[in-house]
């Protein structure tokens, strides 16, 4: 599932006239990156949630086959937060374990590197602290994630779930980080250490910096 229902306050005014997950970097569009990366996981079935916008990007993906997947949309008018929009759409996703993909990152972490499925109700991955988050947000331990520690990375908005976590959520509006933060508690949630590439697309300025840097690659092979 790639969540894309969101408004992006903080990237006004590009977001006004366009959702978040169609602003460009390297010429592409944001959730193109996800597509393609999850189509080279062997992965073919995707769930994109919608509110914002969201006919935009129903009319630019489609159905999905001209990039080798099958995909389909939780429509939700107005945007549930993270929890509420994949209790939303579990219908769609059945009932294995499922990854889910925040529309707003760009990253080179492999979704094959996941687990086939979490030994508890999540497996998350982790990223060191950015500049814009240095307190970070959970900490591993010993492959375990613990809610607070001294020592907290940052989530990715990339991680893999058991439909079980959201039964019981009463239908609305509801966040993902408390939910998550009581599963700790009985050290159901697992999570790993990504190192490599990853930005969080939260303001213009971040957006021009990753679209500089991919300008670059391109430009030396």
């Amino acid at each position: 599932m790639i969540l894309a229902a969101g408004r992006g306050e903080r990237m006004r005014p590009l977001t006004d006239a366009t959702p978040k997950p169609l602003l460009k970097v390297g010429g592409k569009a944001l959730i193109e990156y996800h597509l393609e990366n999850i189509k080279q996981a062997g992965i073919h079935d995707v769930v994109i949630n919608l509110a914002w916008l969201g006919e935009q990007i129903e009319s630019q993906l489609g159905d999905g086959s001209r990039y080798g997947l099958c995909i389909e949309y939780s429509r939700e008018g107005e945007a549930l937060e993270t929890a509420g929009g994949i209790l939303r759409a579990l219908p769609l996703l059945g009932d294995e374990p499922f990854i889910v993909i925040n529309g707003d990152i760009w990253s080179n972490y492999s979704f094959d590197a996941l687990p086939p499925s979490p030994t508890g109700l999540a497996h998350l991955v982790l990223v060191n602290n950015p500049p814009h988050h240095p307190a970070g947000d959970f900490m591993l331990q010993a492959g375990d994630l613990l809610p607070s520690g001294p020592t907290c990375l940052t989530f990715s908005g990339m991680g893999l779930y058991r439909p079980e976590l959201f039964v019981g959520l009463k239908p609305g509006k509801t966040p993902l980080g408390p939910l998550l933060r009581e599963a700790m508690h009985d050290q159901s949630i697992t999570g790993e250490h990504h190192t490599g590439l990853w930005f969080d697309i939260g303001s213009p300025e971040r957006l021009q910096e990753l679209d500089g840097l991919m300008t670059r690659w391109a430009q030396h092979g």
